[in-house]
Formats: C-alpha cells, sequence, structure tokens
C-alpha cells in the first residue's frame, strides 16, 4: 500500500511580526543580513518565528515538520554565506525570480559550521516528525563562487563532504530533502552530470533518514535524469507545476525511485488550491504512469514557500494537509 506524505520543501516566509521586529534590529541594508553570529534579541524573535511556522505545519496536519529557514536571508546558498571561510559579495538574482543573495564567494577550507544542526536541534524540541532541508551540493556550488579549490570538480566535491559533515551533526530526523533546482536551470554536461550525482550519494550516505533530491524550476534533461537514479537516494522530486509534460515523460521513458516527491502545488502563485485539485493532480501522475509502483509518495509544493504571503502560505499548507487527510480516508476505506 502507498503511503502518502504531506511535507514541503521549507524556507517559508516570515511571519509578519517578526518582519518588523527584525527590520528594527538588523537594519535594512546588505550588512545587515544574517552572518551566523547574531545577538540574542535577533536569535529571541526568531526563536518565537520558528515556533508559530512549527505550530503552522502541526495545525495544518502535515505528516513532516521542517525548520521553515527563516534566518536564511540567503536562501539556498545561506550555508555558504555564513561559514567562516566565505566572504558575502555583491547582490545576485536567485534563479529567475525578483528576490536576491548575496554571493557567496569561497576564499578558505569549507571546514564543519553546525549551523543548520543548531537549528534542527530547536526544531527538534517542539516536533517529533522531523525533516530536514539543505541546498543539493550542485545546486549550491552553483550558487557559489569558488576562489579556493583548484578546479570545478575540486569545489563540488568540497562541498558535498562539507554539506555530509554537516548532516552527520543533525538530530534525528524522518527525512532530508536536497533542494536541486540547478540541475534543471543549469544542467551539468558530459561527465559532470554523474559526478554531481555521485556528490548527492556522499551527502546522503551521511544520514538514516531517507533522502529526497527535490528538483524544480522545470523538468531535468533525460541524461541528467537518468544519473539522478543512479545516486542512492530514497526519492526524486518533480516539478508537475512548470513541467508536468516532460517530468512524465522521464520517468515512463528510465523509471524512477520507489518512492516520489510530486511537487503539486504553485510555490509562486498565491491562488490557492483547493485539496481535491492537490488529489486530482496526485491521481493525474499515478494514471499516467502505469508502470510504476510507489511505496511512498510525498505531496508537496514545487518550490519553497518564501516567495508567498504569510497568509497565502498558512492556506497552502491547510490545503495540502486536507488533501492528504481525504487521501487517507479514502484508503482506509
Amino acid at each position: 500500500m502507498t503511503e502518502f506524505v504531506a511535507t514541503t520543501p521549507g524556507l517559508f516566509p516570515l511571519p509578519d511580526w517578526a518582519k518588523d521586529e527584525l527590520s528594527d534590529l538588523k537594519g535594512h541594508q546588505k550588512e545587515d543580513l544574517v552572518s551566523g553570529n547574531e545577538g540574542p534579541e535577533i536569535t529571541a524573535v526568531i526563536d518565537r518565528a520558528r515556533t508559530a511556522v512549527i505550530e503552522d505545519q502541526q495545525n495544518a496536519g502535515l505528516d513532516r515538520t521542517v525548520e521553515g529557514q527563516l534566518r536564511w536571508d540567503d536562501m539556498l546558498a545561506h550555508p555558504l554565506a555564513v561559514h567562516e571561510n566565505v566572504e558575502t559579495h555583491g547582490i545576485v538574482r536567485y534563479y529567475d525570480n525578483n528576490n536576491f543573495y548575496r554571493d557567496p564567494v569561497v576564499t578558505g577550507e569549507l571546514t564543519f559550521s553546525g549551523d543548520v544542526a543548531a537549528e534542527l536541534d530547536a526544531t527538534a524540541e517542539q516536533a517529533d516528525n522531523l525533516q530536514a532541508v539543505l541546498p543539493g551540493p550542485y545546486s549550491l556550488c552553483d550558487l557559489a563562487t569558488n576562489e579556493y579549490y583548484e578546479d570545478d570538480a575540486t569545489f563540488l566535491d568540497a562541498v558535498s563532504e562539507f554539506l555530509a559533515g554537516e548532516v552527520d551533526a543533525f538530530p534525528e530526523t524522518e527525512t532530508l530533502y536536497l533542494l536541486e533546482p540547478s540541475l534543471v536551470t543549469n544542467a551539468p554536461g558530459d561527465g559532470d552530470d554523474a559526478h554531481a550525482s555521485e556528490a548527492i550519494d556522499a551527502v546522503a550516505s551521511a544520514t538514516d533518514a531517507d533522502v529526497v533530491v527535490h528538483t524544480h524550476y522545470g523538468a531535468l534533461t533525460e541524461k541528467v535524469h537518468a544519473h539522478l537514479l543512479d545516486a542512492d537516494v530514497d526519492a526524486i522530486g518533480y516539478d508537475f507545476i512548470s513541467n508536468h509534460e516532460e517530468n512524465l515523460y522521464n520517468i515512463n521513458e528510465y523509471g524512477t525511485k520507489s518512492a516520489i516527491s510530486l511537487g503539486l502545488l504553485d510555490g509562486q502563485n498565491t491562488l490557492v488550491e483547493t485539496p481535491e485539485k492537490i488529489n486530482e493532480r496526485v491521481d493525474w501522475v499515478l494514471d499516467n504512469t502505469p508502470a510504476a509502483s510507489f511505496d511512498t509518495v510525498y505531496m508537496t509544493p514545487n518550490t519553497e514557500l518564501f516567495y508567498l504571503p504569510v497568509n497565502k502560505y498558512q492556506e497552502k499548507l491547510a490545503a495540502l494537509g486536507e488533501a492528504a487527510a481525504l487521501r487517507a480516508e479514502v484508503t482506509t476505506a
């Protein structure tokens, strides 16, 4: 029997009250963004905001709880942006949208940080169905500038080793979502595609949790998808909002893992899907992949949710939780 798991790829919008309080405490300039050395007043605001988004997920009835990444001013570049051997330079567009992050320029060895593990430790005190979220190694390299390692291949190995070290320090988690949008938007070429999957493998091997490599902003090329299947992960995520046809083609042509992550809600659109529409999309994928059989189906927005106003993010969580509940009723009837 297939298990349906309602979850998200994290990176939530800050609650409005927290945004106001942090604006007063941090200021509004680039140099005022999070550094990894926040003082107690800022930390206290983040702690209260974390509790709020944990409660949002619990109230919605989601099956996994993420930390929310409310400190991640640089979105997926955060783990490098707060590292002691990384400098943050100019502002760079975050993929193809109107959000920006500081260019993390790696100027020294990527040693263990523990920054994300500390966030998860705080979350684990309030939730027992924890899900960790990290950038995948290929995307993190793609978002960064390397001024220390010999070449791109060595840099990718260093980033995967760094992320594996961070994962090894995590508290017990049910799942680990590795977000890899750059595999879609800036697909690796011949040879680099296999290396990217090996780098993901290295990160996944650092945890006993189920590992999901979630891709978005379109569909993987056939070759990148084929190489990703070689990685020893539990599930691959597909964005069925931005490109359902090519994602369906990849699954039917090359197969996928025994678990799958379905991007079913539009993380960048304020239109809130109904629970019935979400389940229609699940059924469409299952009906159109007749050769596939899934132990687990992760039901999730296609992208991070920080793009949305807080009320729309909350409504999307509620719709997702209700969709999973409706599906559970049908399954157990």
